[in-house]
């Protein structure tokens, strides 16, 4: 008898050890596999990422380079167009045009600093 439950111990535990065997390798498979797909996806994502993260600083940045840029020549130019004016209306040609396209400049700077985050605005 005890040689009987033995057999039948051993004998269960080859068809054990064939089924944990099979199992394993089923789960290093898919283990296998789903790294496989996780990476791909993190390429993926990695990727396209990194594009819309460029393109995204590339155009922000532009978008604050032409506000800056015409904000500096919106000053300029209004500057230059009271200027012009008074100078027009009394004849002091071109003492006006001179000055407030000066005043103009400088207002325009004042807009770019403030602008571009570098003083603090005081409003």
């Amino acid at each position: 008898m005890a040689d009987n439950t033995n057999d039948d111990a051993s004998g269960n535990r080859d068809h054990s050890s064939s089924d944990e065997a099979a199992l394993s390798a089923r789960l290093g498979s898919l283990d296998h596999r789903l790294s496989e797909i996780r990476d791909s996806r993190r390429n993926k994502t990695d990727q396209s990422e990194t594009e819309s993260g460029d393109s995204v600083a590339r155009a922000s940045a532009m978008a604050l380079g032409f506000r800056l840029s015409s904000e500096l020549i919106a000053g300029v130019a209004v500057g230059a167009a009271i200027g012009w004016g008074f100078d027009r209306l009394l004849s002091t040609s071109p003492f006006g045009f001179i000055v407030f396209l000066l005043l103009g400049f400088v207002a325009g700077v004042v807009n770019v600093v403030r602008s571009a985050g570098v003083a603090p605005g005081k409003r």
